[in-house]
């Protein structure tokens, strides 16, 4: 049985090869047990240029092989900031108007790419199956396959693809509907997100690639996780600093995309249309920085400390403040204790591949007295998690509402909603979703490409 080789734009820092921390390393771990593996990327180490093309780093850790290469800054600025973050995160966001074209920035797109095909291409075996990951490397297959590269390859999606009319705003966006024949099988997550790719590819005349494998976590290991955390010293400062007070909790990337504005104007609504809730409520907001260098993220952060400053300055008693808002990163295992004693998780997206919070939230929850989800329904999630209160984020009165009900529901209605919404999140998890892929990957048709 041959390899599996994954590509992803980042590999896992030394430290979290034996424990993974979260993100697509929780995601693949399982698949990675299964047999020997190799996985290729970047470090996430900047030089200030290169005589050709890198030697990667090569570190075994159990049956895993992790091959890493540096990035130029040049490289790094047009292919990653520039281009993958600057003008495809957005526009997948169905935020076209943030875009920032350059065709000096695709050309650095395209050449990286091939750059990680000429890298990749001595280190693999005939028999290998090669999955790659995310929107940094859509032109990476056909890399490959102009090298001879003959394996099957498959690709995830991670964000969402939005419809042919918005994506074709992108100059080239055929050219890189035309990279992705060299797949065999492209995943993404919901069916929405494969029709819109597989509508964009029969526009093009261009055969169809997509079908949808939402990913999920592992929730015996989250709930087991949350169980401890609740034993530690930062989830009994959390509760004694409530006071009694019922707790929202948001956690999120500060990133546009994560509808943040309009969640803390939706809780000010709160405050404004049911004043039963002052001083009975407190809502924290985790969003650690990200992209800090960037403009709208700057512009994002600013408006964010405006709207708590403003909220609190409104409704703050001497000894109750509405919001808590932290801009670093809080650990993993002391966000499930936080999850399992908040009352609400409040998570509402203006557009989110999948929303892995959303299903760690339900996995963390206590049986007897569980706490409510509030979420966006243009999260990707929102399809299986459908027992959930589900709001559009554009209308902070209909988040208020949705506060006020589930601050007010029942423990009834509150543990037959969690009962249906454990059972979706334990149904689907990160195994079952690396080997339906995986599955589906093996038995899909051969690609003309190769």
């Amino acid at each position: 049985m041959g390899r599996l080789i994954i590509v992803s734009n980042r590999v896992p820092a030394p430290r979290e090869r034996n424990q993974p921390a979260g993100g697509l390393a929780v995601g693949l771990k399982d698949a990675l047990r299964q047999g020997d593996a190799l996985w290729f990327g970047w470090s996430g180490r900047q030089v200030p240029e290169m005589s050709g093309d890198p030697t990667p780093a090569i570190d075994r850790v159990g049956n895993v092989t992790y091959a890493t290469i540096d990035l130029t800054t040049a490289q790094h600025t047009g292919f990653y900031q520039n281009f993958s973050n600057g003008i495809l995160w957005p526009l997948f966001h169905y935020r076209v108007g943030l875009m920032n074209y350059s065709r000096l920035d695709w050309e650095m797109y395209l050449s990286v790419n091939a750059m990680f095909a000429r890298t990749l291409r001595p280190l693999l075996r005939p028999d290998d199956t090669i999955w790659i990951h995310d929107y940094h490397l859509f032109p990476l297959g056909q890399a490959l396959r102009d090298l001879g590269v003959k394996c099957r390859i498959g690709f995830f999606l991670h964000i969402p693809f939005p419809p042919w009319s918005l994506v074709r705003a992108l100059p080239g966006a055929e050219l890189l509907l035309e990279d992705m024949q060299a797949y065999d099988l492209v995943g993404v997550q919901t069916p929405e997100d494969a029709e819109n790719l597989n509508h964009a590819l029969r526009m093009n005349s261009m055969a169809e690639r997509a079908q949808a494998f939402p990913i999920g976590i592992d929730p015996v290991e989250f709930r087991t996780q949350a169980e401890t955390s609740m034993k530690g010293t930062e989830v009994s400062r959390l509760r004694d600093s409530l006071r009694g007070a019922a707790l929202v909790l948001g956690v999120d990337r500060l990133d546009y995309s994560k509808g943040l504005p309009e969640r803390f104007k939706g809780y000010e609504a709160l405050l404004s249309r049911y004043p039963e809730h002052r001083g009975r409520v407190t809502f924290l907001q985790v969003a650690p920085i990200s992209r800090g260098n960037v403009e709208e993220y700057r512009q994002l952060r600013c408006q964010l400390d405006e709207l708590t400053g403003r909220i609190n300055g409104a409704y703050s008693e001497f000894d109750w403040t509405p919001i808590r808002y932290i801009t670093r990163p809080i650990s993993r295992d002391v966000l499930a204790g936080f999850y399992r004693m908040a009352d609400v998780a409040l998570i509402t997206p203006l557009r989110d591949g999948m929303n892995l919070v959303a299903k760690e939230y339900i996995a963390a929850q206590d049986p007897a007295d569980p706490g409510v989800l509030i979420l966006s329904h243009f999260a990707g999630a929102a399809p299986e998690l459908d027992e959930a209160v589900l709001v559009n984020p554009y209308d902070t009165d209909e988040i208020a509402d949705a506060l006020h009900q589930a601050l007010t529901m029942q423990r009834p209605e509150r543990q037959t909603r969690w009962t249906a919404l454990e059972k979706e999140v334990c149904r689907t998890t990160a195994v079952s979703w690396a080997n339906d892929f995986l599955r589906a990957l093996d038995g899909a048709p051969v690609c003309v490409s190769s």
